[in-house]
């Protein structure tokens, strides 16, 4: 019983630094970061995850669990995953955003609902992407590509090293990928809904005793609605193509 108990503390300190890490990723992280699943969820699963993590999340030097240098380099682990975490949760982003435009150009923007899953209000347009966006997540294995991720990091960034700011920068820049991916992405929408406001403002001009604001707000959403249906079939290839986009971005930093 003495045995176990002095070596109570190096065990403690071999989970608590991965467990930072990994409870830092899952904050940030897409679905999983959610206000939807509760924080002991999250706290368990980190536990589980460093527990597993503990052969390849060995500091590099041994530190001192009640030194100074042991809080600065806590707030390092939490820091870093937290970046990994916002790098996927990046990809979310780009689809709310895009559902925001595409409501907006639909005259849809005045839906708002409160969104239990991010704890905002959103438009419908916005939560359905989401929501699509959530089955293709699971479906291409998503929490187990957050675990490899995480799981590779241990050996690019070893407890204990040097602060990366490097990668922390970029993923910080990568905020103007976000607003870019969403406008290419609801460019067709955009420009078509376009058009129709177009000729509605030119039938109006025509004929002006015609009540077309409300013909013309009835069919911008009908139309909306039939490239949105479009959109909707190639939103998963896009989703695809971001998630490696951003894998390549850190195997970039890892390689």
């Amino acid at each position: 019983m003495e045995l176990v108990l002095q070596q109570l503390p190096s065990l403690l300190s071999a989970v608590w630094w991965p467990f930072c890490r990994v409870l830092g990723m899952l904050n940030a992280a897409p679905i999983i970061g959610e206000n939807m699943v509760p924080i002991t969820i999250r706290v368990l699963l980190s536990v589980v995850l460093a527990v597993i993590f503990i052969p390849v999340a060995q500091p590099v030097t041994p530190i001192d669990p009640l030194s100074m240098e042991a809080i600065v380099i806590t707030l390092h682990q939490a820091l870093l995953g937290f970046g990994l975490g916002l790098a996927f949760h990046l990809i979310m982003a780009v689809m709310q955003l895009l559902g925001f435009v595409v409501s907006s150009q639909m005259a849809m923007s005045m839906a708002i609902m409160n969104d239990p899953m991010t704890g905002t209000s959103s438009d419908v347009i916005a939560t359905l992407l989401y929501l699509l966006c959530v089955l293709v997540f699971f479906a291409i294995d998503g929490h187990l590509i957050l675990a490899q991720v995480i799981g590779a990091s241990f050996r690019t960034w070893p407890v204990g090293g040097a602060l990366d700011i490097m990668t922390l920068r970029d993923i910080a820049y990568n905020v103007a990928w976000v607003f870019s991916a969403a406008l290419l992405l609801a460019i067709p929408v955009v420009f078509s809904t376009m058009v129709v406001q177009m000729s509605f403002g030119l039938l109006n001009r025509i004929a002006p005793a015609l009540n077309l604001y409300s013909l013309g707000f009835a069919a911008i959403i009908v139309f909306g609605l039939y490239m949105l249906g479009f959109l909707v079939q190639v939103l998963p290839a896009h989703y695809l193509r971001l998630t490696q986009q951003v894998l390549e971005l850190l195997r970039l930093k890892t390689g």
